[in-house]
């Protein structure tokens, strides 16, 4: 969802697992600093709550509890289209944690490409942004290859994505390779007033 006027929006971020659990929450304020033809650069920021399982003992009952934790978050998002269909930019993100075990430092740099209404027949569409990131948590860094792909039909409300991620050089823990798959349902491209 993104509700806004002119120059500022609200766009909240929701994400949950298959069995219904919160994974995120995120609400981003993002302000568009230009927009002048081919040049344009958005800066945002937002509270976060991330949710984990954490185990929990009382009176010698252990359960297993959610546990949140919050962040405070700035980005910076300049872009420049080189052609109608295609445009290259920056994405800095800056994350700092605001509770104990949380991650409490993070920065987040990336080059990216933009290869939008790429014409697969008279109705479906795709798009393509592939990127090259480098990631600073904590401790650890590492670079990154991900590309997103998004299959859609025009003058539908439903596109189906996929991201893929793939590590080219980390010592931070994780899997060197995952991918999802996203349904989006478009109620839109209007701003409602606030």
């Amino acid at each position: 969802m993104s509700a806004g006027k002119s120059k500022l929006s609200f766009e909240p971020e929701f994400a949950f697992s298959l069995q219904g659990k919160p994974w995120y929450f995120l609400f981003w304020f993002r302000y568009k600093l230009a927009n002048t033809g081919k040049f344009k650069m958005t800066a945002g920021t937002h509270p976060g709550l991330n949710f984990k399982n954490a185990i929990h003992t009382l009176n010698s009952d252990t359960n297993e509890v959610k546990v949140v934790d919050r962040y405070a978050v700035l980005e910076l998002a300049p872009s420049y289209s080189l052609a109608e269909n295609i445009s290259v930019g920056m994405y800095y993100l800056h994350s700092r944690g605001l509770d104990p075990g949380a991650n409490q430092l993070l920065n987040f740099i990336t080059v990216n490409a933009n290869f939008s209404n790429i014409k697969l027949s008279d109705k479906f569409f795709m798009m393509v942004t592939p990127q090259v990131y480098y990631l600073d948590v904590d401790d650890g860094d590492g670079f990154y290859f991900t590309s997103a792909f998004t299959l859609t039909r025009r003058n539908f409300p439903l596109s189906v994505s996929s991201i893929i991620n793939n590590a080219i050089q980390t010592d931070i823990s994780g899997k060197d390779f995952v991918w999802n798959v996203t349904l989006t349902y478009s109620f839109g491209e209007r701003y409602v007033a606030l």
